[in-house]
Parts: structure tokens; sequence; C-alpha cells
């Protein structure tokens, strides 16, 4: 699927990473500093992609239990997978970053990666409207092919509770402890907010339609934030 903005602004934005406006010395025009990164544009692609990704699989399967589309779901909005997916689209060329975030790779990191797609996302969707965004996702994002739970699920890119309990133990950290800090919404659409903690200064939240689904969204962030320090 390919894409033409309309307003070119917008894609500008999801593709400037916040240590590029912290290191100019002269202002950008007043249009484009209401915004001046992808931030806000990477928070409101995740929304964006977790309701197209949860269309996609309960149309291509209605036979699944609720567990295992909750697991395919966690491994395609994984910033595991969206990395790899903005690797193949060659995201990492055309990111606007900071003189100190390109000397130290950022145009190959995980997180920063994973973020600006969610931010193209959110462009696309603010562009071209839902239409649009939905084919992206199901175009660009989504794998192409017969795929199903049974052989396109790794269980490496899925199961980061465990993922984190070894490296805690390997890291010699604290085991993590999860605690449900929101419930929102009906009681047939609910959101829950989980976070995690490794010892006393570590801890991360991430948000699921389902306690396990949130957990193992906490798990995989905070897995990122070990792997940063």
């Amino acid at each position: 699927m390919e894409y033409s903005f309309r307003e070119r602004d917008v894609l500008i934005r999801a593709l400037t990473h916040k240590s590029h406006p912290a290191e100019q010395t002269t202002p950008e025009p007043v249009a484009k500093t209401t915004a001046s990164d992808n931030e806000q544009l990477e928070f409101f692609g995740d929304a964006i992609l977790g309701f197209l990704v949860s269309e996609a699989l309960f149309e291509r399967f209605p036979a699944y239990s609720e567990g295992k589309l909750s697991k395919l779901k966690s491994w395609l909005v994984s910033a595991t997978y969206l990395h790899t997916v903005a690797e193949e689209l060659h995201l990492g060329d055309a990111l606007r970053l900071g003189r100190g975030e390109e000397m130290s790779g950022g145009r190959g990191k995980k997180a920063i990666l994973a973020n600006a797609l969610e931010a193209v996302l959110a462009a696309v969707y603010l562009d071209g409207g839902m239409d649009a965004a939905r084919a992206f996702v199901r175009g660009r994002i989504l794998p192409q092919g017969a795929w199903d739970f049974e052989v396109s699920l790794p269980t490496a890119l899925t199961d980061f509770k465990s993922a984190l309990q070894e490296k805690a133990q390997a890291c010699g950290l604290p085991q993590p402890k999860y605690v449900i800090v929101a419930e929102r919404g009906p009681e047939h659409a609910k959101t829950f907010t989980v976070e995690v903690r490794v010892g006393k200064d570590k801890a991360s939240r991430a948000d699921g339609i389902s306690k396990k689904d949130a957990g193992q969204r906490a798990a995989e962030r905070m897995l990122d934030l070990i792997a940063s320090l």
C-alpha cells in the first residue's frame, strides 16, 4: 500500500524524534511548533493500531478464542515486531534526529523505529481518514499471505512475562511484580492498565483488552527499559 500525503507537515512531524527540535537553535515557524515532535502522534497511533489489528484478527480468525486473539495482537503491536516492519520500510532513513541521537545509532534503535511507525500510522489517519489507515495497516504492517496462530506466533515475541523473569534473574534484579492499577470501560469492552515493577526504582505500565494482554505489554516495555540501561 502506497500512500501520498496531502499535508506534508503531519508526515514531517511523524518522522521527527524529540531529539531533533531539542537541538534546534532557531525556532521553526509557529505553524510547525505547536507540536514539534512525534510523541503525541505515537500515542495516538498506538491506539489506532490496536483497534485496526483487533479488527483484522476478528475478521480473519472467527473461531479463535479471546486468548489466542490477544496473543496474536500482542505480537503484532509489539515493539519487536514493529521494529522489523519499520526496517523493511527503511523508515530509519527518513527520521529527523538530533545529532546526539544520530551519533548513538538512533536510526536503528528498536523503540525509536517502532514509535515512529505508530506516529506515521497516526499521520496517515489524520491526513486520509480511517480507510487510509486501515489500508496502511493491512498492506504494510500485518503479515502478508497465509498466517495463523499455530505457524506465525513466535513464543519469544509474545511471552514477555517469562522473558522478563529470566532477564531479571540473569541481571541479579528482584523478580517482577504486577499490579492492576486501572479498569475502564463497560463490562463487555474493558481496558485494563497493569504496572510491573522490578525493584523499587523500575516501573512500567501498559494498557490491554485483558489483564493478561496488559501484563504482557507492560513486561515488554520493562524489557526495553532494562535493555536501555
